[in-house]
């Protein structure tokens, strides 16, 4: 059987950064790139207003983001059991990129910009949505963590 092989994501023309070209990907909806370009640069201008570095506080934000453990449904014996798993490092970032665009995507009022750049600000404080979600997932797997034996 073939293996399939990975696709390779260029860079972002503005910051060079793959992680930024991943995070407009999904930013993006219905194919419309340029407009989800505009949508991320724009964010990362407001927090240049901010007075802060908008790379680095988006690094920063991704990392506090990214879980380290979630739980998988594994089925033993006619019961279906939450078993925590490690996250591998792609998964992970794709979750932490998700979750705080759906945290963004979730607040009403201002333009998407705008509510991008201060989900990115308050990810990168260890507050807001995207964080919860984070502890919400480290919580369930702890407290489902006399199910670990099921892992195999």
């Amino acid at each position: 059987m073939a293996k399939i092989k990975k696709r390779t994501i260029q860079p972002d023309y503005i910051h060079n950064s793959v992680s930024v070209a991943v995070f407009i990907n999904k930013v993006m909806k219905k194919g419309k790139k340029t407009t989800a370009e505009k949508i991320v640069y724009d964010a990362f201008d407001e927090i240049k207003k901010k007075n802060k570095e908008p790379l680095l506080v988006f690094e920063e934000a991704l990392k506090n983001a990214t879980p380290l453990v979630e739980v998988r449904p594994k089925r033993v014996g006619g019961a279906t059991y939450q078993v925590p798993v490690p996250v591998e490092r792609e998964r992970a970032l794709t979750l932490a990129t998700r979750w705080i665009i759906d945290a963004a995507r979730s607040k009403k009022g201002k333009g998407m910009a705008k509510k991008l750049a201060e989900e990115i600000m308050a990810s990168a404080e260890n507050t807001g949505k995207a964080i919860k979600k984070k502890e919400d997932t480290h919580r369930m797997a702890e407290a489902n963590r006399a199910f670990a034996r099921f892992n195999w």
